[in-house]
């Protein structure tokens, strides 16, 4: 018989995948804690972007654009090559949004305060500091709120996850796969309304951007594949140079000013490597090392693993199913939904490491309107981005979903 529960589920981390796994369950009707060491609103260094797959995400949350102060839409996006070659990406036009920009303060505190408004008992200022898993519960040390008992945890903690290292998986020394860097400008040009991708020659595959926020803020930063040619220290000598290349600067105008000091973060972008689950944990986002292998968005990946984590526990009802079934049937759900995205990614990766290629493969998309609207709707995840590996995704339709936000009555420009 197992043994009695104090909740259901604890889910560690009240990001985007936390928000995402506790209130899918909320709704399932399993009880929540939800648990963050921070105190909302707090800010996350990120690029901000949201993709497609991450807008339909919220939008089936039921995330009100209107309540995400910073929520600015994208409508093109302009891709600057090794050479200076500039090819314009369209998004389409009409209701509704294909990809926008929003600060992680606004858009994790809108996500938070969504789960408090349907009822998920939210508890901030809260640090994991054990937990050990049993063969019918798990007990996790929440600080204040002392030892409590789950059947179930859902690890929505970051890379670096207390819940991973509590349970004795990976160590300190993993450093992901992307390096980046953020900062945010104020008083920028008209050109910086629009979203700026720069491959410049020394740093492809990565590259540098600029994503336009509204009332002249942007968050411009770059990020970079970890390797031998550009270690942490370099890194941080190239950003004031990037700043000042011609292109870039052209793009932020002579009176952008930093609006506060850049910061650095990791990017794990290894999935398909990753533990995702460990006795009656199941790993999700930055934690199950999420992210998008070419560009290291991890947004939508964050949101499709909260909501698969929570799927695989609800199953059939049941929240006493044995721990290999939840494992194995957790681990198939993120391999059927992201791995031949993250093959496709790393196949396109290495096509951009080299100059030439990458040359080549943004003079190719920008040949006609078709590649160019279609490789756009491509880049933002509107399609998935393995379907060339995968034909049962081909069908009517793959390449032209509608966007989400249909029903929004407030955009903010």
């Amino acid at each position: 018989m197992a043994a009695t529960a104090d909740v259901e589920t604890v889910v560690v981390g009240a990001g985007p995948a936390g928000v995402a796994a506790a209130l899918t369950l909320h709704r399932a009707g399993h009880g929540v804690l939800l648990v963050d060491k921070a105190t909302f609103p707090r800010d996350k260094t990120c690029g901000d972007g949201l993709t497609t797959l991450a807008l339909r995400e919220l939008d089936a949350l039921g995330l009100d654009p209107a309540h995400v102060g910073s929520w600015t839409p994208v409508h093109r996006t302009l891709l600057h090559s090794p050479s200076g070659r500039i090819v314009t990406l369209p998004l389409p036009d009409g209701p509704g949004t294909y990809a926008a920009i929003a600060r992680r303060l606004d858009l994790d505190a809108a996500l938070v305060a969504l789960a408090e408004a349907e009822g998920v008992r939210v508890e901030q200022g809260v640090t994991l500091t054990e937990a050990t898993s049993h063969a019918d519960r798990i007990e996790l040390d929440l600080g204040r709120l002392g030892v409590v008992t789950a059947r179930w945890t859902v690890g929505a903690d970051g890379m670096w996850s207390p819940l991973r290292r509590a349970l004795g998986i990976d160590g300190l020394g993993y450093r992901g796969e992307w390096h980046a860097f953020r900062q945010y400008f104020r008083g920028t040009g008209p050109e910086a309304r629009d979203l700026h991708v720069w491959f410049e020659p020394d740093l492809v595959p990565g590259y540098v951007w600029s994503f336009p926020l509204g009332d002249g803020a942007t968050n411009v930063g770059f990020g970079v594949l970890r390797g031998a040619r550009l270690d942490g220290k370099a890194l941080a000598r190239l950003w004031p140079q990037l700043l000042e290349r011609p292109t870039i600067r052209r793009v932020l105008g002579a009176d952008a000013e930093p609006e506060s000091p850049h910061r650095a973060w990791p990017i794990p972008a290894g999935i398909r490597g990753a533990t995702l689950s460990r006795g009656r944990a199941l790993f999700v986002g930055d934690a199950a090392r999420a992210p998008d292998v070419l560009t290291g968005e991890g947004i939508g990946q964050a949101l499709v693993t909260g909501r698969l984590a929570a799927a695989t526990l609800i199953g059939d009802g049941r929240s006493d199913m044995e721990q290999t079934a939840v494992a194995a049937r957790y681990s198939a759900a993120v391999h059927e939904e992201l791995s031949a995205d993250h093959r496709m990614a790393s196949i396109l990766t290495t096509v951009m490491s080299n100059r030439t290629r990458a040359e080549l493969a943004i003079r190719t998309v920008g040949l006609t309107e078709w590649n160019r609207r279609n490789f756009g709707r491509w880049l933002f995840e509107d399609s998935p981005r393995g379907i060339a590996l995968m034909p049962r995704r081909w069908h009517r339709g793959a390449l032209s979903g509608p966007p989400a936000f249909l029903r929004a009555t407030t955009q903010h420009n």
